[in-house]
């Protein structure tokens, strides 16, 4: 689609999820969409209003929710990039648990971005935002075409056995999980019957051998070693982040609970 063809606009309440895709736009294109409606802007320079404020911004949310800010953010195209800023008390959470607290700014990639506002009394207010990149495809796959497999990481044997028993609040799906400790580690493989002895030590050095593999690899992740600078508590942090990576990319699934002894529901088609 030409530039020309394309000018800022309103997107009306009723525009359907921004998750399925978007309209035609020349690449680089912004959406952007609450509860509310939404509002959509080619690549240009732009500033882009959201908050509770209906009258003021571009992008009413949370508009009966005395918790979010008249002004809670802006989004600022330079004509090549759109860059996403706190104006707000409440922090925003972003894609890959990530927090953009008051008076920080974040770049905003190509693709789908789901960000909410959590509020103090339990509600949360989801924010779309849709850039298009290069090659305009979200809206256009075919539905019937076989589901896309993530790119999985290679764990061995004993990597995935450990790894199961360190994220296996997650593999559960317990609220607000973390790893469980060394000495839990040993303990639940000391249970399953392969005849090794595990001390929590043998575990932690297992775990840390790949942290380092999957750092360097050729999609490296990051905020898995020391010198990324992750903040104390050092080691539950790493591991934090190594486990919401395997799992984001299903290497690691529910099903590997099986490897300590746990009986699993077959998958739901």
């Amino acid at each position: 689609m030409a530039m020309k063809e394309f000018v800022p606009q309103v997107l009306p309440a009723s525009t359907r999820s921004l998750a399925g895709g978007v309209p035609q736009a020349p690449p680089g294109t912004i959406f952007a969409l609450a509860a509310d409606g939404g509002f959509a802007v080619p690549p240009r320079k732009f500033t882009l209003h959201f908050g509770r404020d209906k009258d003021d911004v571009h992008v009413p949310i949370g508009v009966d929710d005395p918790y979010v800010s008249r002004l809670h953010g802006v989004i600022v195209g330079d004509g090549l990039e759109w860059r996403i800023r706190n104006k707000g008390k409440l922090p925003l959470q972003m894609p890959g648990d990530v927090m953009l607290l008051s008076g920080h700014e974040l770049l905003i990639e190509p693709g789908y971005n789901p960000l909410f506002i959590g509020s103090p009394k339990g509600r949360s207010h989801l924010l779309e935002i849709h850039v298009v990149g290069s090659r305009i495809t979200d809206a256009y796959v075919e539905q019937r075409s076989r589901t896309r497999m993530p790119e999985v990481y290679d764990l061995s044997l004993v990597e995935r056995l450990v790894l199961t028993a360190l994220a296996q609040r997650y593999l559960r799906q317990v609220r607000y999980p973390q790893p469980v400790s060394w000495n839990q580690v040993a303990s639940d493989l000391n249970r399953v019957p392969d005849g090794r002895q595990w001390t929590p030590k043998n575990a932690a050095h297992i775990v840390a051998a790949v942290r380092e593999r999957l750092a360097e690899g050729p999609d490296p992740i990051p905020g898995i070693r020391r010198e990324d600078g992750v903040g104390e508590p050092v080691g539950n942090a790493l591991n934090h982040n190594l486990i919401q990576a395997l799992l984001l990319s299903t290497t690691l699934m529910p099903s590997d609970l099986h490897l300590l002894g746990e009986e699993q529901d077959e998958e739901q088609g």
